[in-house]
């Protein structure tokens, strides 16, 4: 199922129109893909800001049109990485750089998906994209042509896009033959829920505990307890002081400028960012 039928059938089994899903999965991809349902959409943009770790295996000597398995071979080399020359080029693919999106990806260009202007035979040349890789590992060759790998990478990286240009690094081509996307955020593997779990949970009460609370998905920013008064003023949109009217709910206090959540009796009200020792909301929570 791609990301967009997870969405449609979510909305369906919990008759909630508002639901949406941090971070597309490819279509060969598995693994966590958390989706938020009614006023918990209003997380996305945090919980898509989020690093994401992968574990991937790439086919070497083959370059497909998709850079993943379920494309159309368009070029072949002979060529086979060894372990060590593998080893030597991955600190290319770590830290900050460019990365050229795939040609089958849903970017947007002039209004069109780059993957439909790709199944037309028109594919355009994607700009590159600043991307963060914080860590890529070699965690096995599986034979001559296939190795796995883990990465855990930041925002709008394509581990297709990896796979290809390790492959042309190496002198060879490379293209995704598996992919399992481990972990987004403070979403784990252990807490997914299987879709067949979730179908057979349609027509039971029993479906609204395989959700998460809503602050799971903001488990990376600090948190501040409000007084009534200062929950009453920032419902109202209006700034509130930290020193009078906030306690810190957590270790880590809020920097200047830096996104905090805030809550009243427990509740999420507002993700608020810190300016001149007040809390200014910027998104508001009728929970």
């Amino acid at each position: 199922s791609t990301s967009f039928q997870m969405v449609k059938l979510v909305r369906k089994i919990y008759s909630i129109k508002k639901v949406g899903h941090a971070g597309t999965l490819d279509p060969l991809a598995t693994g966590v893909l958390p989706i938020a349902l009614g006023e918990a959409t209003k997380t996305i943009p945090y919980a898509v800001n989020t690093a994401k770790t992968y574990r991937f295996t790439i086919c070497w000597g083959e370059d497909r049109d998709t850079n993943d398995s379920d494309g159309r071979i368009i070029a072949r080399s002979k060529e086979r990485p060894s372990i060590c020359s593998i080893k030597a080029v991955l600190d290319d693919f770590t830290g900050n750089f460019e990365q050229v999106p795939p040609n089958f990806s849903a970017i947007k260009v002039n209004g069109q998906r780059a993957y439909k202007l790709a199944r037309e035979d028109n594919p355009i040349k994607l700009k590159p994209r600043k991307v963060e890789v914080k860590k890529v590992r070699l965690l096995r060759i599986l034979d001559g042509d296939h190795a796995e790998f883990s990465a855990q990478t930041g925002k709008g990286f394509y581990i297709r896009s990896l796979a290809r240009d390790l492959g042309l690094k190496l002198g060879t081509f490379g293209h995704i033959v598996a992919s399992r996307r481990l972990q987004v955020g403070s979403f784990l593997e252990k807490d997914t829920i299987l879709l067949d779990s979730l179908l057979a949970l349609e027509h039971s009460r029993d479906k609204f505990k395989a959700l998460l609370p809503v602050e799971r998905a903001l488990d990376d920013i600090p948190a501040l307890s409000l007084s009534e008064s200062g929950a009453d003023r920032l419902l109202c949109g209006q700034s509130v002081s930290v020193t009078e009217e906030a306690s810190w709910l957590d270790e880590k206090p809020v920097k200047a400028n830096e996104l905090a959540y805030v809550t009243f009796n427990g509740k999420l009200l507002a993700i608020v960012t810190l300016q001149n020792n007040y809390l200014k909301p910027i998104r508001i929570f009728n929970l």
